[in-house]
């Protein structure tokens, strides 16, 4: 599950970032890009930590890709998922997304209000476990499959291997704290900005916030006070108006933007599949992973140079196809 989890926000994210203009909102491009970035890297620890209790990561399957609009996989229903180009809409989307967990609110394995709740449910499981079966029986996955930091590059965050209770909790802590803050209740998530070192670096949720405020934390900000830092600049309109939620559906087989999207699919299955096998023994693959991606970015950004209807311009699908359909 929390590998479906982490894999269902990427395609928003994405949308939004590719629907940037970097020259004239880089600030915004350096959040989302920043977001998506640790939420690969919160992927790959779900996959370290399904991995040390003996499973087997699978992304390359049509169940990472239902149609969206779609819910958080096993969440509240009432979170809706879309594929939409930055601005307000998306923005109040990634905020519900990256909510943090209410003051004592409780562990939630299925129908989760907040993400927080679903890792302190897999907590108290592993907990549990260890104490009925002890931890040797409950990690007995083989650590060679565990992705580690020289694979993983180009993010805030630590990049755990998983092999005992004390790494699994430390796994689960890290994707906690960089989607809400510490635990203490702080806007920060513990690691320095990636891109400036001098400052701490404010959790997804906060990072967020100072987009929709205009303004960046800064020390003694807390979540109550709101961002009361310098400015930041958000050109709203310097954004290419992506058709939302769009279909393979809503164009001919063999039209220009259709073929495009099947390319753009086809990619997106291939780093599917790179992922998928990296999480299952080849981590190496990870680069080309990282390749991959470059293409799909190119790819997405095409489309959304593509004028569609009603003023809006194409966007990428995420649709799921057989094997057989591949290149």
């Amino acid at each position: 599950m929390g590998i479906e989890l982490e894999h269902a926000t990427l395609p928003p994210y994405l949308c939004a970032l590719y629907s940037l203009d970097p020259e004239r909102n880089p600030e915004a491009v350096e959040v989302v890009g920043s977001v998506f970035a640790e939420e690969m890297l919160h992927l790959a620890l779900a996959a370290n930590l399904l991995n040390a209790v003996g499973g087997s990561p699978r992304l390359d399957t049509p169940r990472m890709l239902p149609p969206y609009p779609r819910p958080l996989p096993h969440g509240d229903r009432s979170l809706e998922l879309s594929l939409l180009p930055f601005g307000a809409e998306a923005l109040e989307m990634f905020l519900r997304i990256e909510r943090p967990s209410p003051p004592g609110g409780p562990a939630e394995g299925d129908d989760y209000e907040t993400i927080g709740q679903f890792y302190a449910a897999i907590e108290e499981g592993l907990r549990l476990l260890c104490d009925r079966l002890g931890e040797r029986a409950v990690f007995s996955g083989d650590p060679a499959r565990q992705v580690s930091a020289g694979h993983f590059r180009h993010t805030a965050g630590r990049l755990i291997a998983v092999h005992d209770l004390d790494s699994a909790l430390a796994a689960l802590e890290e994707i906690v704290e960089q989607g809400e803050g510490t635990s203490r209740g702080e806007v920060w998530d513990g690691d320095q900005d990636v891109f400036h070192p001098d400052r701490d670096e404010v959790a997804h949720y906060y990072r967020f916030q100072e987009l929709k405020a205009g303004r960046r934390y800064r020390r003694g900000d807390t979540p109550q006070s709101g961002p009361t830092g310098e400015a930041i600049s958000v050109d709203w309109a310097a954004v290419r108006p992506m058709r939302h939620n769009p279909r393979l559906a809503d164009h001919a087989p063999g039209s220009t933007i259709r073929t495009a999207q099947e390319e753009f699919d086809h990619t997106y299955r291939d780093l599917l599949q790179l992922l998928e096998q990296a999480f299952n023994g080849s981590p190496k693959l990870l680069a080309d992973a990282t390749r991959t991606m470059f293409v799909l970015k190119a790819q997405a950004q095409a489309l959304m140079r593509m004028p569609d209807e009603d003023g809006t311009t194409a966007g990428p699908t995420f649709e799921y196809a057989p094997r057989e359909s591949r290149r």
